[in-house]
């Protein structure tokens, strides 16, 4: 999993749902009317073009379709996209291409289609494998439906990732120590584990500050956290990041990019990109509504309407964030270059077997792990 080049990585994001989830602040939107997919893939294409100029002779090392939902997109708008990057940028020939996939029957009838278009793995957003919890949840599929879909796209696809929500309204550390060792009966190598936040913005936080949404507290979730490294690890799955967990060799590339602080080009509404140039580095993001995005791309090329540059202080505040979630932490050297100093409070941080060091190293231990963020802030402070 050690890599001294983080590499570089596309995200394009599909921002339209068939329903919007009451727990989520990404950028989705739900369409009453039939979408034209293929000129939105035209706008990809075309802002992917920007970005190419940009970025010439970087090696593409991973291509995501995030979203919104993307296993919405026609089989054809996927290719369509993927055949630009290929003329736009060298491919890895171990290229990663991911897409993410809601599993009701009709997206997972595409399974085959996106194959044939070059994606080999998906990550599948099962949820939840409680019925009242999917409802909830605001699901649009069934346990049975979910399960039907995984198990097709393991048939498919080279990698899959099996994505659950955990911490949820009401779960007790029985009901979720059960629904884990179901899914693990079912995973194939990777497994995305998230706790539920609640984000501002969504339905869920306006529930939550009516007091008409309790969420497991702080013990409780600690313990939910606990029981997932357990479970997993004796399945052989390594924590290599707070929330996912893979054999050997099934680490989402992609992901790992953006957690070792490389660059990346972000297309479509919302996108966001890190993109190095000489010693610079810089934030990009696009227009977020999706009608607007496809004008301005059209009369533009792009619909880029931020674009900083990112001072090395805070270079180095973006580095520890990303870095200390991953089983491989930090690069003290390359932090102390951005920032200029070591990370704060080491010694005493060390002492309290919150973080260790491997070499010239800095990780974040199991017991770092459960309150990583006040970590991270007194590293930095």
């Amino acid at each position: 999993m050690r890599s001294s080049e983080p590499g570089f990585g596309v995200y394009v994001h599909w921002p339209f749902c068939k329903a919007k989830c009451p727990y989520c602040d990404f950028n989705s939107h739900v369409r009453h009317a039939p979408v034209d997919a293929m000129s939105f893939a035209e706008g990809l294409v075309r802002e992917l073009s920007w970005f190419g100029e940009r970025t010439q002779k970087r090696e593409v090392a991973s291509i995501f379709f995030g979203g919104g939902t993307p296993s919405l997109m026609p089989p054809a708008a996927v290719a369509h996209v993927l055949d630009a990057i290929a003329k736009l940028w060298p491919l890895s020939p171990e290229a990663e291409v991911t897409l993410e996939a809601n599993p009701t029957s009709v997206e997972a009838g595409n399974f085959a289609g996106y194959r044939s278009a070059g994606v080999n793995r998906v990550s599948v957003g099962v949820q939840a494998l409680d019925a009242e919890d999917l409802k909830a949840l605001g699901r649009q599929h069934s346990v049975e439906e979910a399960l039907a879909a995984f198990r097709l796209a393991a048939r498919i696809f080279p990698r899959v990732s099996f994505d659950l929500i955990y911490a949820r309204p009401g779960q007790t550390r029985e009901a979720w120590t059960a629904e884990l060792a179901r899914a693990l009966a079912e995973q194939q190598g990777h497994m995305s584990l998230y706790q539920l936040t609640i984000e501002e913005g969504t339905r869920y936080a306006d529930l939550y500050a009516a007091g008409k949404l309790i969420v497991p507290d702080e013990e409780t979730g600690a313990d939910l956290y606990d029981i997932t490294q357990e479970l997993t690890a004796q399945a052989g799955l390594n924590a290599y990041e707070v929330s996912n967990h893979a054999l050997p060799g099934h680490e989402s590339r992609h992901n790992l990019i953006y957690w070792r602080y490389g660059d990346y080009a972000g297309v479509g509404p919302g996108a966001h990109s890190r993109i190095g140039q000489g010693s610079d580095r810089f934030a990009l993001s696009t227009e977020r509504h999706p009608e607007t995005w496809r004008a301005r791309v059209a009369a533009d090329g792009h619909a880029v309407v931020e674009e900083t540059r990112i001072e090395t202080a805070d270079q180095a505040a973006e580095y520890l964030l990303m870095g200390l979630r991953i089983a491989d932490g930090i690069d003290l050297a390359r932090y102390r270059q951005l920032s200029g100093r070591s990370p704060a409070h080491l010694a005493e941080l060390t002492e309290m077997g919150l973080v260790s060091l491997r070499g010239d190293r800095l990780i974040a231990t199991h017991a770092g792990r459960r309150v990583l963020n006040a970590v991270i802030s007194q590293l930095a402070a």
